[in-house]
């Protein structure tokens, strides 16, 4: 199947169709109608034809250490600047936790050093930037499936919503949420390191979601919170995730 059309294709043809579109970032691009557009194209395609092969649960592509690549550009936010996260970080997060709630039967609080002590997993994967850039990057952190089934999911439990401790630019609170079928799935883990090192602040001290098989605004920075919902309408206007409220798609599969 190696002329499969992948979001990752999508993306590059629509980029030369675009032409005169500058991938100079996020919020610029949220800003045009055409890229929108061009998203929205490809949204039941993508996550149709995935969720339609899910069986066995396919795995993101995963490097060798000999692939890793020699800068990892941070996206997004690279320092929050509310006083709550600048204390945290003065405390080199040791007063940080993660809460998990919502629709759970036995909600948590974690912290860094209790995270650390879970069982790990290291990945070797490409992130691959809506603005048009990738790199390749080793990332060590804990499953979320895992977590979930400790708190003990309600019957009605359907997406996982991450609140970030980044108001980007400094307007709302970021957000992003992923389905359960990604929750569960393997390379979903919550990173604490980045190529051997602890979380540096710009790409997302101390913990960030890692969902490998979708674009990179996915992967949340700066989590402090996740909380297990039925629906998302009632989150920022309703569209599942800070960019998804500007245009983007909620499924970023690729």
């Amino acid at each position: 199947m190696k002329d499969f059309l992948t979001r990752r294709k999508l993306l590059t043809a629509g980029a030369v169709t675009l032409g005169g579109l500058v991938l100079s970032g996020c919020d610029q691009l949220s800003h045009s109608p055409d890229f929108r557009s061009f998203l929205k194209s490809g949204e039941g395609l993508t996550m149709g034809a995935q969720r339609a092969l899910m069986f066995g649960q396919p795995l993101a592509r995963e490097f060798s250490e000999r692939d890793i690549s020699p800068k990892f550009k941070a996206n997004g936010t690279k320092d929050p600047d509310t006083a709550a996260y600048q204390a945290l970080v003065d405390s080199n997060f040791t007063n940080w936790s993660l809460t998990i709630d919502g629709l759970v039967d036995r909600p948590q609080k974690l912290s860094l050093a209790e995270l650390h002590a879970l069982p790990a997993r290291t990945q070797i994967t490409r992130h691959d930037c809506v603005e048009g850039w990738s790199a390749i990057g080793k990332w060590k952190g804990t499953q979320l499936g895992p977590l979930l089934q400790t708190v003990g999911l309600k019957p009605n439990a359907r997406f996982a919503v991450m609140h970030c401790a980044d108001n980007y630019g400094g307007g709302d609170p970021y957000y992003e949420s992923i389905d359960l079928v990604d929750g569960f799935h393997p390379q979903t883990i919550l990173a604490y390191e980045l190529n051997g090192q602890p979380l540096e602040v710009s790409h997302g001290a101390p913990l960030r979601l890692r969902v490998e098989r979708q674009l990179g605004y996915k992967q949340a920075k700066y989590l402090m919170r996740i909380e297990i919902v039925e629906r998302l309408d009632s989150f920022g206007q309703g569209k599942g995730g800070f960019w998804e409220d500007r245009g983007y798609e909620w499924y970023a599969g690729i």
